[in-house]
């Protein structure tokens, strides 16, 4: 009784193994989350607004707010545009994270559609920096203070 007992364990092994192999093989293959995240690596609470095309057109959207040592999703999913652009400002100490590019905000949460006559629609007008993502599913930015020449600390925002 025992020999049938051995057996039919073995044969019950000999079938599970093969699919044990085979869940562990789809889990290594599955594809990792996707998404747009920024990255606030200073001592500040950190206020975001990102733009984007869209098939519509171009929309700017804010704020996020982002503690200091933490990270948030700004976009969820693959990302279906090339460029993102951010703008941030440094909510205690008054810095901001800006660029060239000039799109629109307002002083609370927003969604706007369009980058043209911000201040003739009500909204302000902001610069905002660029960053090519090079078409990848995924992109993350970090907000770091680089140390100014006088001993002051500068914003940086930097791309991966």
């Amino acid at each position: 009784m025992n020999r049938v007992r051995i057996s039919t364990y073995r044969a019950f092994l000999a079938l599970l193994l093969p699919v044990v192999a085979m869940v562990a093989a789809l889990a290594q293959t599955t594809p990792a989350h996707a998404d747009f995240r920024v990255c606030n690596a200073t001592q500040s609470l950190v206020g975001v607004g990102i733009g984007y095309r869209a098939q519509a057109g171009w929309i700017t959207e804010g704020w996020w707010h982002i503690e200091a040592s933490s990270c948030k999703t700004l976009i969820e999913g693959p990302l279906s545009s090339r460029f993102y652009y951010l703008y941030a400002e440094d909510a205690e100490r008054g810095g901001r994270w800006d660029g060239p590019i000039n799109m629109c905000v307002a002083e609370k949460e927003f969604k706007i559609a369009g980058v043209t006559d911000c201040v003739a629609r009500g909204f302000q007008r902001a610069g905002f920096q660029e960053y090519d993502t090079g078409e990848q599913a995924n992109w993350m930015v970090q907000f770091t203070e680089q140390p100014a020449t006088d001993g002051a600390s500068t914003p940086e925002m930097n791309g991966q």
